[in-house]
Protein backbone atom coordinates (compact mmCIF):
# COMPACT_ATOMS: atom_id res chain seq x y z
CA UNK A 1 0.00 0.00 0.00
CA UNK A 2 1.20 3.51 -0.78
CA UNK A 3 2.47 5.45 2.22
CA UNK A 4 1.63 8.97 3.30
CA UNK A 5 4.45 11.03 4.79
CA UNK A 6 3.06 13.36 7.40
CA UNK A 7 4.68 16.77 7.71
CA UNK A 8 4.22 16.63 11.50
CA UNK A 9 6.68 13.77 11.91
CA UNK A 10 9.18 11.50 10.25
CA UNK A 11 7.07 8.32 10.34
CA UNK A 12 5.45 7.29 7.08
CA UNK A 13 1.95 5.98 7.69
CA UNK A 14 -0.26 3.97 5.38
CA UNK A 15 -3.52 5.84 4.83
CA UNK A 16 -6.65 4.30 3.32
CA UNK A 17 -9.71 6.27 2.21
CA UNK A 18 -12.90 4.20 2.54
CA UNK A 19 -15.95 5.17 0.47
CA UNK A 20 -19.08 2.99 0.81
CA UNK A 21 -21.35 3.52 -2.21
CA UNK A 22 -24.82 2.70 -3.46
CA UNK A 23 -26.04 4.23 -6.73
CA UNK A 24 -23.60 7.18 -6.65
CA UNK A 25 -22.72 7.39 -10.35
CA UNK A 26 -23.33 11.14 -10.34
CA UNK A 27 -21.02 11.90 -7.40
CA UNK A 28 -18.42 9.16 -6.94
CA UNK A 29 -16.02 10.36 -9.63
CA UNK A 30 -15.86 13.82 -8.09
CA UNK A 31 -15.50 12.34 -4.58
CA UNK A 32 -12.56 10.14 -5.59
CA UNK A 33 -10.87 13.02 -7.42
CA UNK A 34 -11.21 15.34 -4.41
CA UNK A 35 -9.75 12.82 -1.97
CA UNK A 36 -6.99 12.01 -4.47
CA UNK A 37 -6.07 15.71 -4.54
CA UNK A 38 -6.24 16.03 -0.75
CA UNK A 39 -4.37 12.80 0.05
CA UNK A 40 -2.26 12.03 -3.03
CA UNK A 41 -0.36 9.15 -1.37
CA UNK A 42 -3.40 7.40 0.11
CA UNK A 43 -5.13 4.39 -1.41
CA UNK A 44 -8.78 5.12 -2.16
CA UNK A 45 -11.21 2.20 -1.84
CA UNK A 46 -14.75 2.27 -3.18
CA UNK A 47 -16.99 -0.55 -1.93
CA UNK A 48 -20.08 -0.86 -4.08
CA UNK A 49 -23.25 -2.16 -2.42
CA UNK A 50 -25.21 -3.67 -5.34
CA UNK A 51 -25.58 -0.41 -7.28
CA UNK A 52 -27.86 -0.51 -10.31
CA UNK A 53 -26.01 2.29 -12.11
CA UNK A 54 -22.40 2.81 -13.30
CA UNK A 55 -20.94 3.57 -9.86
CA UNK A 56 -18.23 0.90 -10.15
CA UNK A 57 -17.15 1.91 -13.65
CA UNK A 58 -16.97 5.62 -12.77
CA UNK A 59 -15.05 4.94 -9.55
CA UNK A 60 -12.57 2.68 -11.34
CA UNK A 61 -12.04 5.25 -14.08
CA UNK A 62 -11.34 7.88 -11.41
CA UNK A 63 -8.50 5.73 -10.02
CA UNK A 64 -10.11 4.05 -7.01
CA UNK A 65 -9.66 0.43 -5.97
CA UNK A 66 -13.19 -0.90 -6.48
CA UNK A 67 -14.68 -3.85 -4.60
CA UNK A 68 -18.20 -5.13 -4.04
CA UNK A 69 -20.17 -6.06 -0.93
CA UNK A 70 -23.30 -8.07 -1.78
CA UNK A 71 -24.97 -7.94 1.66
CA UNK A 72 -27.18 -4.86 1.48
CA UNK A 73 -26.73 -2.06 4.01
CA UNK A 74 -24.08 0.46 4.99
CA UNK A 75 -23.29 -1.49 8.15
CA UNK A 76 -22.41 -4.56 6.08
CA UNK A 77 -20.16 -2.47 3.82
CA UNK A 78 -18.30 -0.87 6.74
CA UNK A 79 -17.86 -4.28 8.38
CA UNK A 80 -16.35 -5.65 5.16
CA UNK A 81 -14.05 -2.64 4.67
CA UNK A 82 -12.74 -2.79 8.22
CA UNK A 83 -12.05 -6.52 7.87
CA UNK A 84 -10.40 -6.41 4.43
CA UNK A 85 -8.24 -3.30 4.43
CA UNK A 86 -4.92 -3.07 6.23
CA UNK A 87 -3.64 0.44 6.99
CA UNK A 88 -2.38 2.64 9.82
CA UNK A 89 -4.97 5.40 9.40
CA UNK A 90 -8.44 5.07 7.89
CA UNK A 91 -10.44 7.98 6.46
CA UNK A 92 -14.12 7.10 6.00
CA UNK A 93 -16.60 9.27 4.12
CA UNK A 94 -19.65 8.85 1.91
CA UNK A 95 -19.34 8.71 -1.86
CA UNK A 96 -21.85 11.51 -2.45
CA UNK A 97 -19.41 14.49 -2.51
CA UNK A 98 -21.06 16.11 0.52
CA UNK A 99 -18.02 15.89 2.81
CA UNK A 100 -15.05 18.21 2.49
CA UNK A 101 -12.12 16.13 1.21
CA UNK A 102 -9.77 19.10 1.66
CA UNK A 103 -10.17 18.74 5.45
CA UNK A 104 -8.80 15.17 5.40
CA UNK A 105 -5.08 16.03 5.82
CA UNK A 106 -5.90 18.17 8.85
CA UNK A 107 -7.96 15.34 10.40
CA UNK A 108 -5.24 12.77 9.77
CA UNK A 109 -2.50 15.02 11.14
CA UNK A 110 -4.56 15.71 14.29
CA UNK A 111 -5.21 12.01 14.84
CA UNK A 112 -1.50 11.18 14.63
CA UNK A 113 -0.20 14.22 16.55
CA UNK A 114 -2.58 13.65 19.48
CA UNK A 115 -2.48 9.82 19.24
CA UNK A 116 -6.25 9.63 18.99
CA UNK A 117 -8.34 6.67 17.91
CA UNK A 118 -11.16 8.54 16.19
CA UNK A 119 -11.88 12.02 14.92
CA UNK A 120 -15.43 12.89 13.92
CA UNK A 121 -15.86 15.43 11.15
CA UNK A 122 -18.66 17.46 12.72
CA UNK A 123 -20.73 18.85 9.86
CA UNK A 124 -21.15 22.59 9.31
CA UNK A 125 -23.70 23.06 6.55
CA UNK A 126 -22.55 25.19 3.61
CA UNK A 127 -25.96 25.13 1.93
CA UNK A 128 -29.55 25.11 3.12
CA UNK A 129 -30.26 21.97 1.08
CA UNK A 130 -27.37 20.01 2.59
CA UNK A 131 -29.59 18.69 5.38
CA UNK A 132 -32.89 17.03 4.54
CA UNK A 133 -36.06 18.15 6.32
CA UNK A 134 -36.13 16.79 9.85
CA UNK A 135 -32.56 15.48 9.64
CA UNK A 136 -31.03 18.27 11.73
CA UNK A 137 -33.67 17.94 14.46
CA UNK A 138 -33.40 14.14 14.48
CA UNK A 139 -29.63 14.31 14.74
CA UNK A 140 -29.82 16.69 17.71
CA UNK A 141 -32.46 14.52 19.40
CA UNK A 142 -30.48 11.30 19.02
CA UNK A 143 -27.21 12.99 20.02
CA UNK A 144 -28.82 14.33 23.20
CA UNK A 145 -30.33 10.94 24.02
CA UNK A 146 -26.95 9.24 23.58
CA UNK A 147 -25.35 11.77 25.95
CA UNK A 148 -28.01 11.20 28.60
CA UNK A 149 -27.80 7.41 28.37
CA UNK A 150 -24.01 7.04 28.16
CA UNK A 151 -22.90 10.12 30.09
CA UNK A 152 -21.10 11.83 27.20
CA UNK A 153 -21.41 12.03 23.45
CA UNK A 154 -20.34 13.77 20.27
CA UNK A 155 -22.14 16.75 18.81
CA UNK A 156 -22.78 14.97 15.51
CA UNK A 157 -23.14 11.22 16.04
CA UNK A 158 -24.61 10.68 12.57
CA UNK A 159 -21.65 12.14 10.68
CA UNK A 160 -20.23 9.69 8.16
CA UNK A 161 -16.92 11.59 7.95
CA UNK A 162 -14.50 9.97 10.39
CA UNK A 163 -10.81 9.19 10.73
CA UNK A 164 -9.78 6.07 12.65
CA UNK A 165 -6.64 4.50 14.00
CA UNK A 166 -5.79 0.92 13.15
CA UNK A 167 -6.51 -0.22 16.70
CA UNK A 168 -10.03 1.24 16.54
CA UNK A 169 -10.86 -0.44 13.23
CA UNK A 170 -9.46 -3.84 14.13
CA UNK A 171 -11.11 -3.96 17.57
CA UNK A 172 -14.56 -2.79 16.43
CA UNK A 173 -17.12 -5.66 16.51
CA UNK A 174 -19.52 -4.24 13.93
CA UNK A 175 -23.05 -5.68 14.20
CA UNK A 176 -25.23 -3.01 12.56
CA UNK A 177 -26.89 -3.51 9.20
CA UNK A 178 -27.66 -0.01 7.95
CA UNK A 179 -27.21 3.69 8.71
CA UNK A 180 -27.16 3.02 12.45
CA UNK A 181 -23.51 2.01 12.02
CA UNK A 182 -22.35 5.55 12.96
CA UNK A 183 -24.20 5.26 16.28
CA UNK A 184 -22.61 1.89 16.99
CA UNK A 185 -19.17 3.33 16.20
CA UNK A 186 -19.78 6.23 18.61
CA UNK A 187 -20.94 3.93 21.42
CA UNK A 188 -17.91 1.66 20.90
CA UNK A 189 -15.59 4.64 21.38
CA UNK A 190 -17.50 5.88 24.43
CA UNK A 191 -17.67 2.49 26.13
CA UNK A 192 -13.94 1.78 25.78
CA UNK A 193 -13.14 5.39 26.73
CA UNK A 194 -10.98 5.86 23.65
CA UNK A 195 -9.21 9.17 23.05
CA UNK A 196 -11.38 10.92 20.45
CA UNK A 197 -12.03 14.40 19.13
CA UNK A 198 -14.35 16.37 16.88
CA UNK A 199 -13.32 18.87 14.24
CA UNK A 200 -15.80 21.00 12.32
CA UNK A 201 -15.78 20.40 8.58
CA UNK A 202 -17.89 21.89 5.78
CA UNK A 203 -20.90 19.89 4.63
CA UNK A 204 -22.24 20.45 1.11
CA UNK A 205 -25.42 19.70 -0.79
CA UNK A 206 -25.38 16.67 -3.06
CA UNK A 207 -24.48 17.29 -6.68
CA UNK A 208 -27.28 17.26 -9.23
CA UNK A 209 -28.37 13.72 -10.08
CA UNK A 210 -27.39 12.27 -6.70
CA UNK A 211 -30.15 11.29 -4.28
CA UNK A 212 -30.00 10.42 -0.58
CA UNK A 213 -30.57 6.80 0.46
CA UNK A 214 -31.48 7.79 4.02
CA UNK A 215 -35.14 7.45 4.99
CA UNK A 216 -35.60 10.09 7.69
CA UNK A 217 -38.29 8.28 9.70
CA UNK A 218 -37.49 4.62 9.09
CA UNK A 219 -33.75 5.03 9.56
CA UNK A 220 -34.31 7.43 12.46
CA UNK A 221 -36.38 4.76 14.20
CA UNK A 222 -33.67 2.15 13.53
CA UNK A 223 -31.01 4.45 14.99
CA UNK A 224 -33.16 5.11 18.07
CA UNK A 225 -33.73 1.37 18.47
CA UNK A 226 -29.97 0.80 18.15
CA UNK A 227 -29.27 3.31 20.94
CA UNK A 228 -31.77 1.60 23.26
CA UNK A 229 -30.49 -1.87 22.35
CA UNK A 230 -26.88 -0.88 22.95
CA UNK A 231 -27.91 0.67 26.25
CA UNK A 232 -29.52 -2.63 27.25
CA UNK A 233 -26.35 -4.47 26.24
CA UNK A 234 -23.85 -2.05 27.78
CA UNK A 235 -25.80 -0.87 30.85
CA UNK A 236 -27.90 -3.94 31.86
CA UNK A 237 -27.99 -3.08 35.58
CA UNK A 238 -29.48 0.35 34.89
CA UNK A 239 -31.84 -0.97 32.20
CA UNK A 240 -33.23 -3.94 34.13
CA UNK A 241 -33.01 -1.98 37.38
CA UNK A 242 -35.37 0.61 35.88
CA UNK A 243 -37.76 -2.16 34.83
CA UNK A 244 -37.58 -3.62 38.34
CA UNK A 245 -38.28 -0.22 39.90
CA UNK A 246 -41.37 0.33 37.74
CA UNK A 247 -42.77 -3.12 38.53
CA UNK A 248 -42.07 -2.69 42.24
CA UNK A 249 -43.74 0.73 42.34
CA UNK A 250 -46.85 -0.61 40.57
CA UNK A 251 -47.00 -3.39 43.14
CA UNK A 252 -46.68 -0.92 46.01
CA UNK A 253 -49.40 1.37 44.64
CA UNK A 254 -51.77 -1.59 44.24
CA UNK A 255 -50.79 -3.02 47.62
CA UNK A 256 -51.31 0.04 49.83
CA UNK A 257 -55.18 -0.12 49.81
CA UNK A 258 -54.99 -3.88 50.31
CA UNK A 259 -52.63 -3.49 53.27
CA UNK A 260 -54.83 -0.81 54.89
CA UNK A 261 -57.87 -3.08 54.57
CA UNK A 262 -55.95 -5.95 56.13
CA UNK A 263 -54.80 -3.78 59.06
CA UNK A 264 -58.36 -2.60 59.71
CA UNK A 265 -60.24 -5.88 59.25
CA UNK A 266 -57.65 -8.66 59.28
CA UNK A 267 -59.02 -9.84 55.93
CA UNK A 268 -57.74 -9.85 52.34
CA UNK A 269 -60.95 -9.35 50.34
CA UNK A 270 -59.35 -8.96 46.91
CA UNK A 271 -57.32 -12.14 46.53
CA UNK A 272 -56.67 -11.74 42.73
CA UNK A 273 -55.13 -8.33 43.41
CA UNK A 274 -52.95 -9.82 46.13
CA UNK A 275 -51.73 -12.51 43.71
CA UNK A 276 -51.03 -9.85 41.08
CA UNK A 277 -49.01 -7.79 43.58
CA UNK A 278 -47.01 -10.85 44.58
CA UNK A 279 -46.27 -11.63 40.93
CA UNK A 280 -45.18 -8.04 40.24
CA UNK A 281 -42.78 -8.01 43.19
CA UNK A 282 -41.32 -11.37 42.16
CA UNK A 283 -40.81 -10.09 38.60
CA UNK A 284 -39.18 -6.93 39.98
CA UNK A 285 -36.73 -9.01 42.01
CA UNK A 286 -35.96 -11.26 39.04
CA UNK A 287 -35.39 -8.24 36.78
CA UNK A 288 -33.02 -6.64 39.27
CA UNK A 289 -30.95 -9.79 39.75
CA UNK A 290 -30.89 -10.41 35.98
CA UNK A 291 -29.42 -6.93 35.54
CA UNK A 292 -26.91 -7.60 38.30
CA UNK A 293 -25.73 -10.86 36.68
CA UNK A 294 -25.62 -9.38 33.18
CA UNK A 295 -23.64 -6.40 34.46
CA UNK A 296 -20.91 -8.80 35.61
CA UNK A 297 -20.94 -10.51 32.20
CA UNK A 298 -20.73 -7.16 30.38
CA UNK A 299 -17.80 -6.09 32.54
CA UNK A 300 -15.91 -9.22 31.48
CA UNK A 301 -16.77 -8.64 27.80
CA UNK A 302 -15.63 -5.03 28.06
CA UNK A 303 -12.30 -6.12 29.51
CA UNK A 304 -11.80 -8.54 26.60
CA UNK A 305 -12.62 -5.80 24.10
CA UNK A 306 -10.25 -3.43 25.84
CA UNK A 307 -7.45 -6.01 25.67
CA UNK A 308 -8.14 -6.56 21.95
CA UNK A 309 -7.99 -2.79 21.45
CA UNK A 310 -4.71 -2.50 23.37
CA UNK A 311 -3.09 -5.28 21.33
CA UNK A 312 -2.53 -2.71 18.55
CA UNK A 313 -0.08 0.21 18.91
CA UNK A 314 -1.21 3.84 19.03
CA UNK A 315 -1.02 5.75 15.73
Amino acid sequence: MTKLSLTSGETALRVAVLLPCYNEEAAIGRTVAEFRAALPDAVIYVYDNNSRDRTMEVASAAGAVVRRERIQGKGAVVRRMFADIDADVYVMADGDATYDAASAPRLVAELVAEQLDMIVGSRVSEAELAYRRGHRFGNALLTGMLARLFGRSFTDILSGYRVFSRRFVKSFPSLSAGFEIETEISVHALELKMPCAEIETPYYARPEGSTSKLNTYADGWRILNTILTLYRFERPLWFFGAVALVLALIGVVLGIPLLLTYVQTGLVPRMPTAILITGLEILAALSFFAGLILDTVVRGRREVRRLAYLSYPAP
